[in-house]
């Protein structure tokens, strides 16, 4: 991407600490931790359940893992702290400027031992175990040490419980604030954890605390699945036959796979059970900006689950309708190709892939001039009459996924419109496995 230059080079120096590094979450340029992590958390799940099928793009993916990881290494070195933002979200978002002539304030924000904030930590420790588990195959030293502080950025998560709200409220809340509380994301890291290590204090951990996702064992949330909420993604991961070994001691039937079977039947169309809405077009829709975020995450874990209910030759229930797994791939499937064009719009969702896709995206970097082009800075207020033209962005932003359309399969191409037309990370990271493997399917 010729047209990105270096940016934020000087990140953390006015404490002291190296914190240069890491990934914007969208179309700012904001660091937020919580975000990048279960992108990063996400992105090894895709190369860790779908690696074979990668092919030339394997290292590629691993070069993106490792560029998070290295980031959250720095974040995580001061002990008894765990950085988990650079940037001040509201100074940012008040200028619309390219990250190479940024001139808001880099402030680090941290968490610690008496400003805990245990759900952001805890989703740096998982991302941390399952990259450590893909980068094995070609550095183990650097994975060990991944494992290494894993687990020390857990022990801190657990030890000093709290929600980062409540410590930085003023500044996370209007981005990136947690509405689920931190016991999920405690019981995701256990497990990632154990998965990369086989130690069965994680495991004990996760039998151990699963009662605090509420009873029985996160029937109230059992369908949500994101950057915040990790409720779905612990039944798949831990009903998952690399977790089986420790499950012997769970009660039966086993409350994951049952509440993973629940998941599933909240999605399925035609589930009597199903509590998502559907566009005409067929793209699954829930509450919230930036919808395809569910669309990509949701498809990863019907796929992952497929392929585990698959192996053991189970169907799953809802109600009077039978499900096997073959559905739940073709599902993910429909929504991959929505994605990639074939809606009623015929419009693909990825910037730069087929004939028509989004031009004007809520991105800073793309909407404004190449630092090649235009050499002088450009000051916060400068970009304003970018944002507002209806020309195309200069900089196409090559494979990108933006919000999406609204629940009537309309798309209106306004970077104002930031629901629909920014993308982010988080999006793309469960894309990147569900790809890969109908790449080679």
């Amino acid at each position: 991407m010729t047209w990105r230059k270096d940016s934020a080079l000087r990140d953390g120096i006015q404490i002291g600490v190296d914190l240069v590094g890491g990934y914007y979450d969208a179309g700012d340029n904001v660091k937020f931790n919580f975000p990048m992590a279960f992108t990063t958390t996400m992105l090894a799940w895709s190369v860790a359940d779908f690696g074979p099928f990668f092919g030339s793009e394997l290292q590629h993916a691993h070069d993106a893992i490792q560029w998070a990881t290295d980031y959250f290494l720095k974040c995580t070195s001061v002990p008894g702290f765990v950085f988990v933002q650079v940037g001040d979200g509201f100074g940012d978002h008040n200028c619309w400027e390219r990250p190479e002539d940024m001139d808001t304030p880099r402030t680090p924000f941290a968490v610690s031992r008496t400003n805990p904030g245990s759900e952001v930590s805890a989703e740096i420790a998982a991302a941390l175990a399952a990259s450590s588990i893909v980068l094995r195959s070609s550095n183990r030293t650097y994975a060990a040490r991944l494992l290494s502080r894993a687990k020390t950025v857990f022990n801190f998560a657990d030890s000093y419980q709290g929600n980062y709200n409540e410590s930085l409220g003023p500044w996370v809340c209007s981005f990136y604030c947690d509405f689920s509380g931190y016991q999920d994301e405690l019981i995701w890291a256990a497990a990632w954890i154990y998965r990369a290590s086989k130690l069965s204090f994680y495991s004990d951990y996760v039998l151990k605390n699963m009662y605090k996702l509420d009873p029985p064992y996160n029937g109230g949330s059992f369908a949500e699945f994101g950057w915040d909420t990790k409720h779905a993604g612990i039944n798949v991961l831990v009903s998952k036959a690399s977790l089986s070994v420790f499950l012997d001691s769970i009660p039966s039937p086993n409350p994951f796979v049952v509440n993973a079977d629940k998941f599933v039947c909240s999605v399925l169309p035609e589930s009597p059970t199903k509590s998502v809405s559907y566009s005409p077009g067929g793209l699954l829709f829930k509450e919230g900006g930036s919808n395809l975020q569910h669309s990509t995450a949701l498809s990863f874990l019907f796929l992952v689950y497929a392929r585990y209910t698959s192996s053991i030759k189970n169907t799953i229930r809802c109600g009077n309708v039978i499900v096997k797994p073959t559905k739940l791939a073709d599902f993910a499937k429909r929504q991959v190709d929505y994605i990639l064009g074939d809606n009623p719009l015929k419009m693909s969702y990825m910037v730069g892939y087929g004939q028509k896709y989004p031009q004007r995206i809520h991105h800073r970097g793309s909407s404004l001039p190449s630092i090649n082009v235009y050499q002088k800075k450009l000051e916060c207020q400068a970009g304003t009459s970018y944002f507002f033209s209806s020309n195309p962005n200069p900089n196409v932003l090559v494979g990108a996924v933006v919000g999406g359309p609204d629940i009537h399969d309309k798309y209106a191409d306004s970077r104002a419109d930031f629901p629909h037309s920014e993308p982010a990370t988080y999006i793309n990271a469960p894309l990147v496995g569900l790809l890969a493997f109908f790449k080679a399917h």
